[in-house]
């Protein structure tokens, strides 16, 4: 997991999914875009996942957060994803 500084470029809106490991069987989930800081629009950005409560949470657009980021890979039919699964996260300016 990496821990890093980064501005919110746009967040989408939480919906319910399906989830073997909730007792509802269903849990939130939104994506949110991130990118490093630098003052350009070319630096690395990375579109993440939030689930549970962390999908409850609202971020603008020029916000500046801390946040964890899980970098995993998985195999479905023959080809390879790799997914961002945002951990943690905390506004600290705009």
């Amino acid at each position: 997991m990496n821990t890093m500084i980064l501005k919110v470029v746009r967040q989408g809106e939480a919906f319910s999914v399906q989830s073997s490991k909730q007792e509802s069987g269903q849990i939130q989930k939104c994506n949110i875009a991130l990118r490093e800081m630098g003052g350009s629009k070319f630096e690395n950005e990375y579109v993440c996942t939030m689930l549970g409560n962390l999908a409850e949470c609202k971020f603008y657009e020029g916000d500046v957060v801390a946040a964890t980021l899980r970098f995993s890979t998985h195999e479905y039919q023959g080809q390879t994803f790799q997914e961002i699964l945002l951990t943690d996260i905390v506004k600290i300016g705009k």
